[in-house]
């Protein structure tokens, strides 16, 4: 799939509201997580689940 861990190299930039943010970012700490870590984790739950349906997204 990619690397397993080391330096990422890439960024995924999103707006929503800052109430929204800011709760997410408080349940992680809550849950002793960060956000990008579950950001992540959804992610590639998100593209193994449905990696298939769409092709892989990269050009050959």
């Amino acid at each position: 799939m990619g690397k397993k861990g080391g330096k990422k190299d890439s960024q995924l930039v999103l707006r929503l509201d800052k109430e929204q943010r800011d709760e997410f970012v408080a349940l992680c700490k809550t849950l002793d997580t960060s956000a990008a870590r579950e950001i992540r984790a959804f992610i590639r739950s998100f593209v193994k689940q449905h990696g298939g349906e769409a092709g892989s997204g990269k050009k050959k």
